[in-house]
């Protein structure tokens, strides 16, 4: 069954009885008379649909004035996650919640420079065949996460190692960045706020999302997502949303950090014992298919720029330490 198609229709027929919609014509693929468009998912029985993932994130840290020139000019790294995730569709409801299975099919994480981590195995890489199972509804929003929570923090786990010294250790992992790629994954149509009414090229609307960083920082990016205009891909009418990012003042309690207990963090960025976000920039694109209501992309890049702390007052009058990281983030639908 289309739900997406299913959904359109019965939205429309909503507007229409109720008046909700101020007498909309019926056209359910496209632009509606008044220039409005419905963006909704839309689940197949049996197709399943195919994405990879790419986090990356280059890394400098500063030490301050009066280093060697070297020092000065920072230590850099960077770190990568890919993935390829596909979707299932294990129960459809084009009324209500859907069950969808999402699978690992391959993972690969790496880092390179001065960064800590390097060539031990990333946690993350233990998501390869793993499996979860999500609810979500036409709209994108997803109505059950524990799946998501269970395996984030069976992989969590992972990252650990013991010390009889110095007890759990934690070491660098990009959990988190599989994390938002999945609790965020249809954002930019879930955070709509009035789906029903549909949206015209021009209007905007915001959200805000986590930001997975190198070190253990909870922080959230505020999104304002633009619906820019629409083009005809190869399969039928793509809208075109743009997002302009700005730094959350606050972050949501919901968003799992998928390590419990007390442990210390190893390297460079465990032996500070604070980090404060100073700034956060950035833009980004991504293509929704109207017509078979997914994803076709996703584009996203920032900078997010911070100072750490060390304990004991170690830093004495030397400037605090800062660190920028140069955030990349691309979804790509893969071809059936």
């Amino acid at each position: 069954m289309k739900i997406g198609f299913t959904v359109k229709l019965f939205l429309l027929f909503c507007m229409v009885v109720s008046g909700c919609g101020g007498g909309v014509k019926e056209e359910a693929e496209g632009p509606v008379d008044n220039g409005k468009v419905f963006l909704a998912l839309d689940f197949k029985e049996g197709q399943q649909l195919r994405y990879k993932f790419v986090s990356h994130r280059d890394i400098t840290l500063k030490w301050g004035a009066g280093e060697a020139k070297r020092s000065a000019e920072g230590q850099k790294g960077s770190e990568e996650l890919a993935m390829v995730f596909s979707y299932r569709p294990v129960e459809l409801n084009p009324y209500g919640v859907s069950t969808i299975e999402a699978k690992c099919e391959s993972v690969r994480a790496s880092r390179s420079g001065s960064i800590d981590g390097k060539g031990k195995k990333d946690a993350v890489t233990y998501l390869k065949g793993k499996r979860f199972i999500f609810k979500v509804d036409s709209s994108g929003k997803i109505k059950d996460y524990s799946g998501l929570r269970e395996l984030a923090y069976e992989i969590g786990r992972k990252s650990f190692r013991k010390s009889k010294q110095m007890g759990r250790i934690k070491e660098p992992d990009m959990t988190r960045d599989f994390v938002a790629s999945q609790w965020f994954l249809w954002d930019s149509i879930s955070s709509i706020k009035k789906p029903a009414e549909g949206v015209s090229v021009g209007d905007s609307w915001e959200s805000e999302v986590s930001v997975p960083l190198p070190m253990l920082k909870k922080a959230g990016r505020d999104v304002r997502y633009r619906f820019s205009r629409i083009r005809e891909g190869d399969r039928g009418k793509i809208a075109v949303i743009s997002s302009r990012y700005s730094l959350s003042d606050e972050t949501s309690r919901d968003w799992p950090l998928p390590y419990e207990g007390s442990f210390r963090m190893s390297g460079t960025f465990g032996f500070f014992n604070k980090y404060d976000l100073i700034s956060l920039s950035g833009s980004g694109r991504q293509e929704f298919d109207i017509d078979n209501g997914r994803v076709v992309s996703d584009r996203q890049n920032y900078l997010v720029a911070l100072e750490g702390g060390i304990p004991g007052g170690l830093l004495g009058s030397m400037p605090a330490p800062k660190v920028t990281v140069n955030q990349k983030f691309t979804m790509e639908l893969l071809a059936e």
